[in-house]
């Protein structure tokens, strides 16, 4: 593996391979889990939760897209243990299929109507099924980005996969605003029309499933397998020597997650929607104007990538919790406004600092982990992020509205999560560049956070020890 930016012809079509498989496969996953929270958002609360009425079934609705965070520890329990033993493509591929078959089956479920309360047990069951593949997901793909990028393009490289993110979002919103305005408007959604995205992912699945069966497995682990280096239960060794590196990553995570979530997890889109709340809007234009969101997210996490290579994987960080933490008030105050090009506003602003604490996390998570144990690492601090940070926030962010009557208390609950973060990244160590090979072992072992003094000698002189 190239450690510079000198590759051959070779090596740089299998970038650009690695970055098509990893940016398609993240944005049919991530598809198929926005358009989940976004239907939860828009109709579930009618359709499997109505009995509960209008405000529960709205706060049960939202609390279905935060239990399948829940399960997203198990996915990536299940994905690192077997990423670190069998290798990250082969985990690539399960968790695509077992997303898309859920989503699918999401198609073609009853509602309450038809099928009374085995609708929304079946509903959460499938849900749960997303949780479980989403967890294992991201770690696989953000390791065959960055294990396969020369030392100086991990941060560009890895945006790649978080670039799936953004992309899903505006394909899962897309979708809707055409089935709301235009292919099934109205009553026509509610009767059939939802169904449609759901459906779409089987078509998806298959696409992306020949995209990354073509991809060569990541270098680093074909040289840990090559050597036998295998750990016998990653987990076990992950959380005995760097669990406190574990909680600061997930906790690095959490504050862009609870943020994000305003929008992907369907709280913004349901709060400017309720025909009882200050807003109003028809769920097209707010669909419309979401897709707008991702847009703007796409382009800041691609620019992060860019600049955690330039200035530095935590410094980019760091400027981005900033942007969030400054723009979490200004956010809502436009939004209150009930007007539609304020409402893009708000959104374009939001964008910023989503952008830019987003798109370096998979260079510096996958450069804080051993190698031996770093499939298990970054999923399962990314799972745990997750839990912290966005499962349940569209369920808090609604019941805090209710209780409090505006939106004040929710952006100070983001802006308390961001400082969170941000204070987490601060006791990281940049590590840009490091070797990330199993040969190297020793010194990613040592020195990740500002606690750990330790140093390990250079593989160099280890080598002419022997």
């Amino acid at each position: 593996m190239s450690s510079t930016h000198a590759q051959t012809p070779a090596q740089r079509a299998n970038s650009r391979r690695v970055a098509f498989a990893t940016i398609i496969g993240t944005t049919i996953e991530w598809y198929d889990f926005f358009i989940y929270a976004t239907a939860a958002g828009l109709i579930f609360a009618e359709l499997f939760f109505k009995p509960a009425g209008a405000q529960i079934g709205l706060l049960l609705s939202f609390a279905s897209v935060g239990i399948s965070f829940l399960f997203r520890p198990l996915g990536a329990f299940l994905a690192g243990h077997y990423g670190d033993k069998i290798g990250r493509r082969a985990m690539l591929v399960i968790t695509l299929i077992m997303m898309g078959a859920a989503t699918t089956l999401i198609g073609v479920l009853p509602t309450f109507e038809t099928a009374g309360v085995a609708a929304p047990i079946m509903l959460l069951c499938l849900r749960i099924l997303q949780g479980i593949s989403a967890g294992g997901e991201w770690g696989g793909a953000v390791l065959m980005a960055v294990e396969h990028a020369p030392k100086d393009r991990r941060g560009r490289a890895g945006a790649f996969p978080q670039l799936g993110v953004p992309l899903g979002m505006l394909l899962a919103s897309g979708v809707t605003a055409l089935m709301t305005g235009v292919i099934s408007p109205g009553e026509q959604f509610l009767a059939w029309g939802w169904r449609v995205p759901f459906l779409l992912s089987i078509v998806l699945i298959a696409v992306g499933f020949l995209v990354r069966r073509a991809v060569d497995e990541s270098p680093i682990f074909e040289e840990i397998a090559a050597k036998k280096q295998q750990t016998k239960v990653p987990v076990v060794e992950l959380f005995r020597k760097h669990w406190l590196l574990v909680i600061l990553a997930a906790l690095v995570f959490a504050g862009n997650n609870a943020a994000g979530y305003m929008t992907t997890g369907g709280f913004l889109q349901s709060y400017t929607t309720n025909p009882n709340g200050p807003i109003g809007f028809e769920r097209t234009p707010v669909l419309v104007a979401v897709a707008f969101a991702a847009a703007m997210w796409f382009c800041t996490t691609l620019l992060s990538g860019y600049l955690a290579d330039k200035i530095g994987r935590k410094r980019t960080y760091q400027i981005g919790f900033i942007c969030q933490a400054l723009a979490v008030f200004p956010v809502f105050m436009l939004v209150n406004t009930a007007s539609l090009p304020m409402l893009y506003l708000a959104f374009a602003i939001f964008a910023v600092g989503l952008g830019l604490g987003y798109g370096p996390q998979a260079a510096l998570y996958s450069e804080l982990f051993p190698a031996s144990v770093r499939f298990s690492g970054v999923s399962i601090s990314y799972a745990l992020g997750a839990i912290l940070g966005g499962a349940f926030a569209p369920m808090i962010a609604t019941a805090l509205v209710q209780a409090t009557g505006g939106t004040n208390a929710v952006a100070l609950y983001l802006l308390a999560m961001t400082l969170v973060s941000l204070t987490a990244v601060s006791l990281l160590r940049d590590r840009s560049g490091i070797d990330l090979s199993i040969n190297n072992q020793a010194e990613q072992e040592v020195g990740a956070t500002i606690f750990d003094k330790r140093t390990a000698p250079p593989v160099e002189s280890a080598s002419a020890a022997r």
